[in-house]
């Protein structure tokens, strides 16, 4: 069980009006790197305690407690894809491992659901992302949840709730959670040793849990280069930034170029930013002479180049065309 995190401390406050009656499916909503996991986690945690504290939280002492610290609560299962469960291991079969939920992994829950509660209360199943389950075991859940066992809970976490089946969100009640602000993330991420916490968690699209991962830390120098370079459009040298820029994962680039145009856009049509702060001045210059319809045109082709940038076969070729398409969009 790990602390709850400094921005979760009204959601847990909420949590506690649920414990006395949980719903049978509750659905954990909120951005990809805010804790989702971690507070459902924590939550299911307090539910098995046998000792809680009075804030609501385990008690990290009791018997079940430590059966959770070793991952062997017999009332208790996380059901995740073999490429989260394994970080990045082969698995048995030598296979990259799958990004997907089976409908094998919830058949297997079957015997867990035939099961009185070794505790005699609750058991708890956490399924997260649930919007990486497949179509089939999405409707193997869906039988699960129309006739759940008694003192049964579901809590299917989620940052893309659009996804899931229409008939799993109207069996789950929705607890949408709070994306923190942005003193309490960058103050939060100073503590962990994080140098440019302002840089980093807009890096991040104001996830401080993304912004603390080293991806994010090791691609500030870059991010801050290709800024530089984005300033002044009609002077970026399009093959030496490509081919600087070439070891940095594409998706990642695409980002950050979605987060410059959004805030090009804005400043264009509102006067402000979201993801560059201090930059005002510099983008309101640029923006002065760039047509709102390029704008447009700019952040459509980079939604279309996003999808790409996963399945590229040569990285300096599809960032030498990325920053072409930028330069000419913003300069004629």
């Amino acid at each position: 069980m790990s602390a709850l995190y400094p921005w979760q401390k009204n959601d847990w406050q909420r949590l506690q009006a649920l414990r006395a009656r949980p719903p049978q499916g509750l659905l954990f909503k909120g951005n990809k790197g805010i804790g989702e996991l971690e507070l459902a986690i924590n939550f299911a945690h307090a539910l098995l305690c046998q000792q809680p504290q009075s804030s609501g939280t385990a008690c990290g002492a009791c018997p079940a407690c430590h059966w959770l610290s070793q991952g062997a609560h017999p009332d208790f299962r996380l059901v995740q894809p073999d490429a989260i469960s394994l970080a990045g291991e082969e698995s048995e079969t030598g296979k990259k491992p799958s990004k997907q939920i089976s409908v094998e992994q919830i058949r297997e829950l079957a015997d867990f659901l035939s099961l009185s509660a070794h505790q005699g209360g609750k058991r708890i199943i956490i399924i997260h992302p649930a919007e990486a389950m497949n179509h089939n075991a999405a409707n193997a859940l869906l039988k699960s949840l129309e006739e759940p066992p008694r003192e049964m809970l579901f809590i299917l976490v989620t940052h893309k709730a659009q996804q899931l089946l229409p008939t799993i969100l109207s069996r789950c009640v929705a607890f949408n959670l709070t994306s923190p602000d942005v003193p309490t993330a960058v103050t939060w991420l100073q503590t962990q040793g994080i140098k440019q916490p302002e840089a980093a968690l807009a890096s991040a699209g104001f996830a401080p849990l993304l912004a603390l991962q080293g991806d994010a830390q090791t691609g500030l120098d870059e991010r801050e280069k290709l800024l530089a370079a984005l300033r002044q459009p009609s002077t970026v040298d399009v093959f030496a930034l490509a081919e600087m820029l070439q070891k940095t994962e594409q998706v990642l680039v695409v980002q950050w170029l979605q987060q410059w145009s959004f805030d090009l856009s804005a400043m264009k049509l509102a006067g402000k930013l979201r993801y560059h702060p201090g930059e005002e001045a510099a983008v309101k210059k640029l923006v002065e002479s760039i047509a709102p319809l390029n704008l447009a045109r700019l952040q459509s082709y980079l939604q279309g180049a996003k999808r790409e940038a996963q399945h590229t076969l040569n990285p300096k070729l599809f960032l030498e065309s990325l920053l072409f398409s930028y330069r000419q969009l913003m300069v004629e």
